[in-house]
């Protein structure tokens, strides 16, 4: 077998294959014409066409011609580079812009391109002021209504979240990560500027046993501003007992607030409401039902008063901003009545503030529910910005929640630091709480939380 093969190799390679030449192909290399040549010098031009390949024809169907003389080129040619017409690129891309430079369509049409922008208008937002919420996405998520009673309308999202680690004097360290709040906002005003309203919904899950839809809508009101100072407020809405107890969860300073502000106020009512802001003095009053997040329909009733002091309104800042004042809350619900007094005091100078609040109840429809026991407390806070935007404060924290039970105080002191990103639109926060009760175990907690207002 092996000399089977090699016989087979060397026949292979002494035998030629074909002679390829420019003008012919030849089969034989002798002096007499073989049956092959006469075969091929018969064979007409139409029975052997050869194309020649137009430059467009490459991409679409051009016309096609035959070589005038078949041996006077390749049969391919490679295609010349060209450049494309505007009307040929716009077929090919299906897109009226397309960017032939690019060979895609323009990158204003992807997303990216969107992202890019808006967070670099994000990067170079600048937010100073600290007392009021702005949301980071203000001009891009508010739209002008062209038709329609509505000038405009602004969507906004809210969202707090904070890491939690309490470690008991005795017993075992607890630590949890609890979204404080998720809050969606459609705010908007009619044509004219006079009135606007507010549309707030809360889906942020709860370990209560509250059903979710009670405490869905929050804010549910529209509000004129006709006459002068006065704003007018028909809905739901957080009424005005005591400063923090009425103050937006978007500019607090701490990650909860006091406990007079959480146990006896914080909570939303239906009703209306009357507010009027001068240099030297403001005010907050309203008729409410007394039922809370939409529980019950007009169990009772709630009035609301509260009115500030302002001695420096007309110095321009000059000596700083100082504002005194106090309010009174009286109502019924389901046959319990309950009252409410309250009193504040708070000073701003440049860098520093400060802010002094007592409330005394007998009886009371707050955060901590309808009930008739007889509370008081106070808080104290002190603050300073070391930098615009790093913020250091202190508060002392003092809740009895029934007077006629002795030894029953909770204090709570906190240390605490803010860190404003962008104003109150994106900061971060950390506090230090010890808690010290006369009749349960003291505790220390650490806390570090975030707000983002989008």
């Amino acid at each position: 077998m092996k000399k089977i093969g090699l016989l087979l190799a060397i026949i292979f390679l002494l035998v030629p294959t074909a002679v390829f030449a420019q003008d012919a192909i030849t089969l034989d290399t002798s002096d007499e014409r073989s049956f092959s040549d006469t075969v091929l010098d018969e064979v007409d031009e139409d029975d052997n066409p050869v194309i020649d390949i137009d430059d467009n024809s490459v991409y679409v169907d051009g016309p096609k011609k035959r070589y005038k003389d078949k041996h006077s080129g390749p049969f391919i040619r490679a295609p010349k580079e060209t450049v494309e017409t505007e009307e040929k690129t716009q077929q090919r891309s299906g897109i009226i812009d397309y960017d032939p430079t690019h060979g895609a369509p323009s990158p204003k049409f992807f997303l990216f391109d969107v992202i890019s922008k808006t967070a670099k208008d994000v990067y170079n937002l600048e937010i100073e002021r600290t007392d009021v919420p702005a949301a980071l996405l203000k001009d891009q998520l508010t739209f002008k209504m062209e038709k329609g009673p509505l000038e405009n309308v602004h969507i906004w999202t809210a969202i707090q979240s904070n890491f939690s680690t309490t470690i008991p004097e005795r017993g075992d360290t607890d630590s949890k990560f609890d979204v404080g709040l998720i809050n969606i906002l459609i705010d908007g005003q009619f044509k004219g500027g006079k009135e606007n309203f507010r549309i707030m919904l809360d889906p942020t899950h709860r370990s209560s046993h509250l059903p979710f839809m009670e405490p869905f809508f929050q804010d549910l009101y529209i509000e004129t501003h006709r006459i002068a100072h006065t704003s007018i407020l028909v809905g739901n809405s957080r009424p005005g007992v005591g400063i923090e107890g009425a103050q937006s969860p978007y500019t607090l300073a701490f990650i909860n607030r006091s406990q007079i502000s959480r146990n006896l106020a914080n909570i939303r009512k239906f009703g209306v409401r009357v507010r009027g802001d001068y240099s030297l003095m403001d005010y907050d009053m309203g008729f409410y039902s007394s039922s809370t997040n939409f529980t019950a329909f007009f169990p009772g009733h709630e009035f609301d008063a509260w009115m500030n002091i302002k001695p420096l309104g007309k110095t321009d800042g000059r000596y700083g901003k100082l504002v005194t004042g106090g309010g009174i809350q009286s109502g019924e619900k389901h046959g319990m009545h309950y009252y409410l007094t309250g009193a504040y005091a708070g000073y701003e100078y440049k860098r520093f503030w400060t802010k002094f609040e007592y409330a005394r109840a007998n009886g009371s429809n707050g955060g901590s529910g309808l009930t008739n026991k007889r509370s008081q407390g106070l808080f104290v806070t002190v603050a300073y910005h070391l930098t615009k935007k790093l913020e250091v404060l202190a508060r002392y924290d003092q809740f009895d929640p029934d007077r006629t039970v002795r030894n029953n105080n909770q204090r709570e002191y906190t240390l605490g630091a803010n860190y404003y990103l962008k104003g109150q639109a994106l900061k971060l926060i950390f506090n230090y709480v010890y808690c010290q009760n006369d009749n349960k175990v003291d505790s220390h907690r650490l806390m570090i939380g975030s707000q983002i207002l989008i």
